[in-house]
């Protein structure tokens, strides 16, 4: 047996993880798309697309030319760290989002799912300390369950120095959200990028949404995977904005959408 397998079995066996690994599995399943509705939702996407930069420009000019500054030192500073590993843990997805608006907003409290290696915990919690420390992040994630001693690779590149404004739960969603909703009394900005199926996304929606506000920033990675997003904005009709960021795309609601 190569150590794949092994390393697999072993990390399924701690914690929740065998539980919260078969769900995934079982969702995968039941959650196959015809190809219609997958191109359906590509096009919603494409049509409503914006480019996110001319958009953070247009509310504070000054502030997304530090964004952009402080985010090209956090990716050099990434990929120096993550340099030391033996494995790929991925990029890092729109962190330059995540800190434009924690700090335009002056975030307190932060809640995010997805953490991998920590690109976007990295953003969020810099932001929080530009901001004079005077907010916190909670994230949720599930650890690669496929590498040795997977915790540890959660939130690799995050500086220890900003750990203080940070409690990281690595139990899955199913587990993770309800502790952090019991927790918070209300969420400023809420950043989904984990599990990307309809019922993962759905369940994040139905515990946190009772913690958004009408300042409350919520922004959505990969819409274009399934219809959740348009329909948790056409149903509940929330305005919303849809940003093209690698070929993929972000949904965002928030109060600035004035067109």
């Amino acid at each position: 047996m190569s150590l794949k397998p092994v390393t697999i079995l072993k990390n399924t066996l701690k914690r929740k993880n065998l539980s919260v690994m078969i769900g995934k599995v079982l969702v995968r399943f039941q959650e196959s798309s015809p190809k219609k509705s997958h191109d359906d939702v590509q096009a919603w996407c494409q049509h409503h697309a914006q480019p996110y930069d001319v958009f953070l420009n247009s509310l504070d000019g000054a502030l997304w030319a530090e964004t952009q500054e402080v985010c090209k030192a956090l990716k050099d500073t990434a990929q120096e760290k993550l340099k030391s590993l033996p494995i790929d843990m991925g990029g890092g997805g729109n962190y330059p989002l995540l800190y434009f608006f924690t700090r335009y907003i002056k975030a307190q409290t932060v809640v995010e799912t997805g953490v991998a290696a920590g690109w976007s915990s990295q953003a969020i919690l810099t932001a929080l300390q530009k901001n004079g420390h005077n907010g916190h992040l909670y994230s949720s994630d599930f650890p690669y369950f496929r590498h040795e001693n997977p915790e540890e690779l959660v939130g690799y590149v995050v500086d220890e120095a900003l750990k203080t404004d940070w409690s990281l739960f690595i139990d899955g969603d199913e587990h993770n959200l309800p502790k952090i909703a019991a927790t918070v009394e209300q969420i400023d900005l809420f950043h989904y990028d984990s599990d990307k199926s309809y019922k993962g996304r759905s369940l994040a929606t139905d515990l946190l949404s009772p913690k958004f506000y009408h300042k409350s920033i919520v922004i959505f990675d990969d819409i274009q995977d399934n219809a959740h997003f348009k329909d948790y904005v056409t149903d509940n009709e929330i305005p919303f904005k849809v940003f093209e960021f690698g070929g993929k795309y972000i949904g965002f609601i928030g109060v600035f959408l004035e067109d």
